[in-house]
Parts: C-alpha cells; structure tokens; sequence
C-alpha cells in the first residue's frame, strides 16, 4: 500500500555532531501518541518513507511501541539498527548521579536496543518524583558528569540537553573536567519563537539544535485558545504559494535552512509524506528574512509550570 500511496525520498541530509556521529536534519517527534499501535505505525510508515531519526522520551510513554516497531522493520530488512538515529530522554526524577545510568538502561530495555544515539536530560529542574511535586537542587552539572560515564560504557553515543537556555549551555561547557561536550539542545522553536541569539550561541559552540513543536503544536493550545495558528498566518501561506508548498513545509524548509534538526510529530502518513517533501526547493534570502521577522517571543511550552522560581528554570526571561 505504502508503494502505491508514497514516494521514496532521497536520503535526508545530516548535521555532523561534535560526537563525530550524523544526526538527519529531520526527524519524526513521537510526544502526545497514546492510542495503542498509533505510534508504532506512524514509526513504521516513517522509516519506510526515509525517515531515520526518530525521537521519543522515557515521559511519552512510547519506547516501548517504537522498540517493537523497529524490530519488526528490521527482522523484515527493511531497515538496519546502525541506520537509525535514536533520540530518548531522561526524566526529571533522575538527576541524582547514581539514578542515570539505571535510567539509561530502562530506555534501553524498553526500546529493546543495544545503544542509544542521543541520551539527552529532558529539563534542567531536578524533582524527586516524575509527577514534579517537589523540586530538588541537585545541580545538571553533577547530572552531566553521571551521563559522560554512559558514552564510556558504550550505551550511548551522543550526549545532549532538552530545554536548555544559552547561560546553562555555557556553564556545562566551562565545567571542571568536561569530557563531552553538549552534541545537541532540543528546544521549542518555531516562527514566533525564533531563538536566534540561543541558535547562533550553538552553532558557534558546535552544539547542535533540534527544533520540537516547529509548528506552534496546534493541538495542544498551552498559551491560550485564542493564540494565533503558525500554519494559517498570512505571511507563511503567502510564502508556501511562491514556491507551490503548504505552510507546514516552509516553517520546517526555513528551521532548515537556518541550520538546525526539526523533529514534527505526525501520526498520519500523508502529513508524514508532506513533511519529508521539502528538499526539492530552497527558501530565498528575503523571505527568511520575511519568516525571522515573524518573531514575536511568543512560547507555548512551559507557561503554566509551577516552579518557576527554581534557579535552574531555564525561561525566565
């Protein structure tokens, strides 16, 4: 049915990491699935599609479904483990230094793998339990050093951070005896929330960036029901009609183009057809221009977090 309905796409260009290892500059985001087999076979229907990143978290609740999946495409040929980019995240209930690498490994039990690609800390504030009901001081950076010792026992490959701001990027990198650098910080960007000053810090850091809800995540309405849509501003859809694309892949072509991963969660192939179709034409310079200029530092994540007074809440400005 696939054969019939999709494309084959030419390999997705990569983003060489400080790691030494590709990570593909588009990925599959897997965060809101909980219908049984939903994400499973979005998973299935995106790596027969090209993809080859796929990003998920022990909060999800996903790596089981996506480890099945996985196997099953590779038991069938379709796909081998070392093709893969695996993206997972530990939780906030994990920070102390010996709750990592148990951590780790219950991500890899349930993703049913050897390795994981990218380990990455899901949000700076410590908690001591995942509901979030009370926040802890142990300091990222202790958390850091606990997840370097990951990389030297062979059960991760890159190292990364979630949700970080541009001065805690900068204090791992002036830690005492740092190992591994940052290879990656995922954060919320989109056209209305640009974070150049953080994307430029990164790249000259060589620290990459991956793009979550590059969309504005319309189904989930954090800021209010009133906020404004990404994909029906007048701007984008004007920009899509130049060049015969939908809103959608021009706000992923721009993130693109800017030199960053973006990792749009879809659970329906057509939309994960759509969002592979975007290597076949290239943004000019004014309408990145146009598209930057949509800026208006409007966040949807994290608005009604409770603990925003923690020193290490990254979004205090």
């Amino acid at each position: 049915m696939l054969r019939g309905i999709f494309k084959m796409t030419e390999k997705v260009p990569s983003i060489r990491l400080n790691s030494g290892y590709d990570m593909p500059v588009l990925g599959l985001g897997t965060y809101n699935s909980f219908k049984p087999n939903e994400v499973g076979d979005a998973v299935k229907a995106a790596i027969q599609m090209g993809y080859r990143h796929i990003d998920t978290a022990w909060l999800y609740k996903t790596e089981p479904e996506i480890g099945v999946a996985v196997k099953e495409l590779i038991k069938e040929g379709k796909v081998k483990r070392e093709e893969l980019f695996m993206v997972t995240k530990m939780w906030v209930h994990c920070h102390e230094p010996d709750q990592v690498e148990p951590a780790c490994r219950m991500s890899l039990e349930a993703l049913d793998m050897d390795y994981i690609d990218m380990f990455q800390i899901h949000f700076p504030v410590p908690f001591v339990d995942k509901e979030r009901t009370k926040p802890t001081m142990t300091d990222y950076l202790d958390t850091w050093r606990a997840m370097e010792k990951l990389v030297d026992k062979g059960l991760v490959r890159s190292l990364g951070v979630c949700n970080f701001n541009k001065q805690q990027l900068e204090r791992i990198l002036k830690m005492d005896g740092l190992k591994y650098k940052p290879s990656n910080n995922q954060v919320e960007i989109t056209p209305y929330l640009a974070e150049e000053d953080l994307l430029q810090f990164s790249l000259k850091n060589d620290i990459s960036t991956t793009a979550y809800a590059p969309f504005g995540a319309p189904g989930q309405n954090y800021v209010s029901k009133d906020a404004p849509k990404l994909l029906e501003d007048p701007t984008i859809v004007g920009i899509g009609s130049k060049y015969n694309k939908s809103p959608a892949q021009v706000i992923l072509r721009w993130g693109i183009q800017r030199g960053y991963a973006v990792i749009p969660k879809s659970t329906n192939p057509a939309r994960l057809a759509q969002n592979m179709d975007i290597f076949d034409f290239k943004l000019s310079e004014e309408d990145m221009k146009t598209m930057l200029a949509l800026d208006r530092g409007l966040r949807n994540n994290f608005q009604t977090f409770k603990w925003k007074d923690h020193p290490f809440f990254p979004y205090k400005d």
